[in-house]
């Protein structure tokens, strides 16, 4: 397979972000209509993700009818506390801050030996719970800020991350991710800053995948479009970096999908019972 040059790889993902916010948007408004919903809930980490999430929810629904939540725990650090409220004001959104802390220390009293792993991803389920107890509260729908690179790594807290059932950003790189913060005005001090799950101090995204994500972008597009290791490689990565991104992608399959349901009938959920998302019953 020929290699072009004289083009950067990283140009195979450029996108006409005019057209995907507008795109988004309206995917916003019409998946929460078709589910009965006219407001939504975001909750707000002060990462990029979410403020793209909640920008295009506002622009989707009316800024009135976005309910922003920022979840710190006592660990968070100020720079997140501080962006989530920048991102809201910025886009016109009222903030309610929850501290999760009681939540999260409660279980951990009576949980010997609970790792600072462990603790992030009792953080991240304690900021779900909240989020669709709110959703109850405001019946608003809550809204997913999962990127296509941590879905394709499965670097996501399970059933937590992944939980709200309608996620605007889930076909998009976190290299596309940034570019579109730039177009819809994100200020620059969450676009620019370093990735973080902010489970645990001085923890960074890319320092726990091994990879910068701009060039982890590159290879799982090549990847998984077919093209070789070899092509990959000859376009200026690494076989390491090519068989760490592979190995990620690989290996979490399973928390891409739904329970796996064995099946003892002819009318099994997702297997023959296939009813469409857009199939609606007239009253």
């Amino acid at each position: 397979m020929k290699i072009v040059r004289g083009v950067p790889a990283r140009e195979v993902l450029d996108l006409d972000y005019p057209r995907v916010a507008e795109a988004l948007v309206r995917f916003v408004r019409e998946e929460l209509e078709n589910r009965g919903y006219e407001k939504a809930v975001v909750a707000v980490s002060g990462g990029v993700d979410s403020a793209v999430t909640l920008a295009l929810a506002a622009q989707a629904l009316g800024a009135q009818n976005v309910h922003a939540l920022s979840l710190p725990h006592r660990d968070s650090s100020a720079a997140s506390r501080e962006h989530a409220h920048l991102v809201a004001e910025r886009f016109g959104v009222a903030l309610e801050t929850v501290d999760i802390t009681p939540m999260v220390e409660g279980y951990a009293e009576q949980t010997p030996g609970l790792t600072p792993r462990r603790k992030g991803n009792v953080m991240a389920r304690a900021r779900m719970i909240v989020s669709f107890d709110k959703s109850e509260q405001y019946r608003a729908l809550p809204l997913g800020t999962g990127n296509k690179t941590e879905r394709l790594f499965g670097y996501f807290t399970w059933h937590a991350d992944d939980s709200p059932p309608v996620n605007p950003l889930g076909d998009l790189y976190k290299t596309q991710v940034w570019a579109l913060a730039e177009h819809l005005g994100v200020p620059d001090a969450i676009v620019h800053k370093a990735p973080t799950a902010d489970l645990e101090p001085g923890q960074t995204d890319e320092a726990d995948l091994g990879v910068r994500y701009r060039r982890a972008d590159v290879i799982l597009e090549h990847y998984l479009k077919g093209y070789p290791d070899e092509y990959i490689v000859g376009l200026g990565y690494t076989p390491e970096e090519v068989a760490l991104v592979k190995r990620r992608v690989n290996r979490t399959h399973y928390k891409r999908h739904l329970p796996a349901v064995a099946l003892v009938s002819s009318t099994a959920i997702g297997e023959f019972y296939l009813r469409p998302l857009d199939f609606r019953l007239e009253d």
